[in-house]
């Protein structure tokens, strides 16, 4: 196989940053530990996936092609029906997600063997494993709730009897670094790992617009800030996040920075959960948050534009939320039209 290696984007990338040298090294030692499948390695790291997972897709298509070696089934002209009989062999020995997993892997394969012109259809693509469990289904909030969550989002008093504290100087602080994270999850669909990673670069102001980098999961995109957000935006970019600075004695990239003394976002995710929750007792978590906002998007865009908001590289990925718009169309349907 022929051509540059396009790796996927690390943690640290934004649009279109070099390669780390450790990923390149990890990929020199990858091709190496795996020359078996040296194309289909290279074919792999094209597509963008991470060393470890190559490492399950390539282990898994080892033991297909074991089987096929023994069942005499050129693999090249392998069927739906021949990869049904591997599955059966392997029902009494693994778990139903173990043989989802390698059926993925499998599906993988065949698609190098079809661009690279060494088999024709894909035999896996129409099989479905049965018992697995598929997306989380939420309960979705409504538009008027989430924006509620915004609104009525309580900052401490500035005429509080303590607001000479340290302590409470620091609340202050992370209230106001909290409303600007929650109106990212509320307006934007943001994750916690996107809310993590955003650096001051990432805030186009003037635009009024959000750049959420790429990573091996989701594609990059900006997205529009709504007019109310970027007064909160503003003042935690040119005043709170650097008295958060000074007051921690830190030095860092990231446009979220906490207020202890822990690198950790997720930890300033779970306390402001925690306050959401307390807020709106049906407020679970940072998914059902997303989850709520690309639903009420598939009500407003078409499934395009949704894809692109909410930085899926599948549209599957999109459609399937679609399924809580309808749990929203049943419900309204036991409303209005009951049934006795």
């Amino acid at each position: 196989m022929s051509g540059k290696i396009k790796l996927g984007k690390s943690r640290d990338s934004r649009t279109r940053r070099k390669a780390k040298t450790q990923d390149a090294e990890a990929v020199l030692k990858l091709q190496q530990e795996l020359k078996q499948q040296t194309d289909f390695t290279n074919y792999l790291l094209t597509k963008g996936f991470s060393t470890a997972t190559i490492k399950r897709f390539i282990r898994d298509t080892e033991y297909f092609l074991q089987w096929s070696e023994k069942e005499n089934v050129p693999v090249e002209n392998a069927s739906y029906a021949d990869v049904l009989h591997f599955i059966q062999g392997k029902r009494e020995k693994v778990k139903q997600r173990t043989i989802s997993i390698q059926i993925n892997s499998l599906k993988h394969y065949f698609n190098f063997l079809a661009t690279t012109g060494q088999a024709g259809e894909n035999p896996t693509t129409q099989i479905q494993i049965r018992g697995i469990k598929r997306k989380t289904l939420y309960d979705i909030l409504k538009k008027s709730e989430l924006e509620s969550l915004y609104h009525n989002f309580e900052l401490p008093k500035e005429d509080n009897p303590n607001k000479n504290q340290n302590w409470f100087k620091t609340a202050v602080l992370a209230s106001k670094r909290n409303k600007v994270i929650l109106g990212l999850m509320v307006y934007q669909g943001l994750t916690v790992y996107e809310l993590g990673t955003l650096t001051e670069k990432d805030m186009k102001l003037r635009e009024g617009k959000v750049f959420v980098a790429g990573s091996r999961r989701s594609e990059e995109r900006e997205l529009t800030l709504e007019a109310h957000q970027i007064l909160d935006i503003m003042e935690y970019q040119l005043k709170t996040r650097n008295e958060i600075l000074q007051q921690t004695k830190k030095q860092s990239d990231n446009f979220f920075v906490s207020t202890g003394t822990s690198e950790h976002f997720n930890n300033t995710m779970q306390k402001l959960m925690q306050k959401l929750n307390k807020q709106n007792s049906k407020v679970t978590s940072a998914k059902q948050i997303r989850a709520s906002v690309i639903t009420h998007w598939l009500k407003l865009y078409n499934l395009r534009q949704v894809q692109y908001m909410a930085g899926h590289r599948f549209v599957s990925s999109t459609e399937s939320y679609l399924v809580n718009d309808l749990d929203d169309l049943s419900e309204d349907v036991s409303k209005f039209h009951p049934i006795g």
